[in-house]
């Protein structure tokens, strides 16, 4: 799997720091505590003090989170050795300044409500959960609010139902966003809701976001700006739905009253499923280098009220699938400086309706059994 180093970010001004120990397994290097499986006993130990002994991975894994320095300005560390099961209705409480590596799969059982997660924090600062497995159908995989300076590494979700990763604003003033988050390399199929969500976040480095089987969208960004996105990577994502492999809503993108480029997505891979690529809700200010789109069952592509928005700005295919559209709703103002260029495009039509709007423009594109339709 892909490790990106990440430096300052620019828009921010602050840094997110790689973690040292990311380029090697799971688990080596010092650590402060642990929560370690033998047999069907869990035993969790800070030095030489033993935390927990029983037959309850939540438990032994909190505990172990728990022994760590209360009050804290630096990251200290916890390995879980093994894997196990916790309720749905339950969830591992991450503090702040705490690095995290499951070396071992925590699968999820029975039902619950609210916004329970294997792997939770609220009102924190300067996690790092490096490594991660879930399986099972938690009501989310990750749920991550208002934690600022996070970093997400190598997570793999093998879900039959849920929402894997969400990270938001919405403990609070929404008006304060979410700052400084790092993904690494996400893996997630089955989820029967949103792969990577994020609401309200300033600052966001993702490497790769692959959905498989995913029921809504494989990488949606909401009311989120200066991003900077490698490759989305999705297939039969959003099937039978208006979701995308990569979506933007609500505002996303959007700096003050305009919509400077601020979202730059190097890759977009989207095979079968919904839609491609849809941007709605006065999002916009993006920059889509390359797209690999094919037999989606709704729109290849589609802008909705959207401003400042190119796709691709390098290169790309549109195969088959719903049509490529510039479309508009009456509540918001029209689309405007969208440009689809450098594209071949096979077996679909393009098409700007209503003709509403100004500045959109088709430049570049090499089309095969497909017709323009354009203001």
């Amino acid at each position: 799997m892909v490790v990106l180093a990440v430096g300052a970010l620019a828009a921010t001004g602050a840094v997110v720091t790689a973690p040292s120990a990311l380029a090697a397994a799971c688990g080596d290097g010092s650590f402060n505590a642990e929560a370690v499986l033998s047999g069907s006993t869990w035993t969790s130990r800070n030095g030489t003090r033993t935390l927990y002994t029983g037959s309850d991975m939540r438990a032994a894994v909190q505990a172990a989170l728990d022994s760590l320095t209360a009050g804290r300005t630096s990251k200290q560390s916890v390995v879980v050795r093994g894997s196990g099961t916790m309720s749905a209705g339950s969830r591992i409480s991450v503090p702040s300044y705490t690095i995290l590596d499951v070396c071992g799969a925590i699968t999820v059982s029975g039902s619950g409500s609210g916004d329970q997660a294997p792997i939770y924090s609220r009102g924190t600062r300067d996690i790092e959960v490096r490594y991660l497995q879930v399986r099972g159908a938690p009501l989310y995989g990750i749920f991550m609010r208002n934690v600022n300076n996070l970093v997400l590494g190598q997570i793999d979700m093998r879900l039959s139902g849920g929402l894997a990763v969400r990270i938001d604003n919405h403990g609070g003033d929404r008006a304060v966003k979410v700052r400084n988050i790092r993904i690494d390399n996400v893996y997630i199929q089955g989820a029967t809701n949103q792969g990577v969500e994020t609401y309200g976040v300033d600052g966001l480095t993702v490497g790769t976001v692959t959905t498989r089987n995913v029921g809504y969208s494989g990488l949606l960004l909401n009311d989120t700006i200066n991003a900077t996105i490698g490759t989305v990577d999705a297939e039969n994502t959003g099937t039978g739905t208006g979701y995308a492999a990569f979506r933007m809503a609500n505002r996303n993108g959007r700096i003050g009253s305009s919509y400077p480029t601020n979202i730059r997505v190097g890759n977009v891979i989207a095979r079968g499923g919904g839609r491609g690529i849809f941007c709605v809700s006065e999002s916009g200010g993006a920059v889509i280098d390359r797209v690999t789109i094919a037999n989606t069952g709704n729109n290849s592509v589609l802008v909705e009220n959207c401003y400042n928005v190119t796709i691709a700005s390098q290169s790309g295919t549109v195969t088959g699938g719903g049509e490529m559209r510039i479309a508009a709703r009456t509540e918001f103002p029209p689309s405007s400086n969208i440009t689809f260029q450098n594209l071949t495009v096979s077996n679909t039509n393009i098409r700007w309706s209503p003709c509403t709007g100004s500045t959109n423009v088709v430049r570049n594109v090499t089309r095969s059994n497909s017709n323009l339709y354009w203001c």
